[in-house]
């Protein structure tokens, strides 16, 4: 195909563009193939895309200045090619089912409030002594040092406190039994 095509309507007309597909197609696609690193179906696309392209700007394809508008479609694929690229590197990988079918669940806010509401009962089930420990050690986050210290008692008290009151909301609680080891 030349450079100097004959325009229907402000357009190529469609069997000048099949003559331009047939004569400079392979050459494109094989370029385009290079660039894609060997993805076929993004070459296609990328061939479909620059032949379009052609088709929008019939007056490139029309200029008295060149022979041949190879050069032309081959620098608008490659263009294209980089766009394609960039705009892969650009975008989050995609992921797969399997990944997320080993993504890990986490609760939601109402999930988390009725928990922390149903803790809260079971707490008030316990007996002062194993509440004030329990209270100290895991919602103050004291030390057992700091506990015994606190409540006057030996660290072993603390100790053997918190186990049976974790032991006794593990009762009450039979749904919550695995956070609570």
């Amino acid at each position: 195909m030349t450079a100097g095509m004959t325009l229907m309507n402000g357009t190529t007309a469609e069997h000048e563009l099949a003559a331009l597909q047939r004569e400079h197609g392979r050459p494109l696609f094989a370029l385009l193939l290079r660039l894609c690193d060997g993805d076929r179906q993004r070459a296609e696309d990328l061939v479909q895309e620059t032949l379009v392209r052609a088709w929008q700007h019939p007056e490139a394809l029309r200029a008295d200045d060149f022979d041949s508008v190879r050069p032309w479609l081959m620098t608008v694929g490659r263009r294209l090619a980089i766009d394609a690229r960039r705009a892969r590197q650009a975008r989050p990988p995609e992921v797969g089912d399997a990944v997320l079918e080993n993504a890990r669940v986490t609760s939601d806010h109402a999930e988390r409030a009725a928990a922390a509401l149903d803790v809260r009962q079971a707490v008030k089930t316990l007996t002062p002594e194993h509440r004030e420990v329990l209270v100290l050690v895991y919602f103050h986050g004291a030390s057992v040092a700091e506990a015994a210290a606190t409540l006057g008692i030996p660290p072993g008290t603390v100790k053997s406190r918190a186990y049976y009151a974790l032991r006794a909301l593990r009762r009450v609680l039979p749904g919550y039994a695995a956070d609570l080891r």
